[in-house]
């Protein structure tokens, strides 16, 4: 078990478990996910960590579809700061407590703002990392939200 699946389990909400091979040699891991699972990469979210522009809480998490970029500008607006630049992969796993992509947005060290890309709400169950690579959990968007305190808005990047 990981983090994030404890996490489900204890908040009793209903989820459920998809395991794969992962090959360290894939250049995006979300999409690894989405193909190895058979899935719509619009339902596959990946889990990036962005730093504020406020010293007193500086990450935060922001979740999109695996076959779309973040708009930074969309995300800062959303979490009401001026700027956000990505994260520092090295404090993005000090913080969460997870590797590089296996960062689930459940689970981690420390509670962290959260925005959940819009998108995530047009479909039954969305899978996010589950807290390793190789490793996706599926759930409802609305329970991913509770479970992460977070909210919906308009992140990922225009095509």
């Amino acid at each position: 078990m990981t983090p994030a699946i404890d996490l489900a389990n204890k908040k009793k909400i209903s989820f459920s478990i998809h395991e794969y091979h992962h090959d360290k040699n894939a250049p995006s891991y979300g999409e690894e996910a989405a193909s190895a699972l058979e899935l719509d990469p619009n339902q596959v979210f990946k889990t990036l960590l962005v730093s504020l522009d406020e010293k007193s809480n500086p990450l935060a998490v922001a979740l999109v579809p695996v076959n779309h970029q973040l708009s930074l500008k969309a995300a800062a607006k959303a979490l009401k700061q001026k700027k956000l630049v990505m994260a520092d992969p090295q404090l993005a796993q000090k913080s969460s407590g997870y590797l590089v992509g296996g960062i689930s947005p459940l689970g981690q060290k420390k509670q962290l703002p959260t925005v959940i890309d819009a998108s995530a709400q047009a479909f039954d169950n969305i899978y996010v990392s589950a807290g390793r690579r190789g490793l996706e959990i599926c759930l409802s968007a609305a329970d991913l939200a509770s479970l992460c305190r977070g909210s919906f808005a308009e992140i990922k990047a225009e095509d």
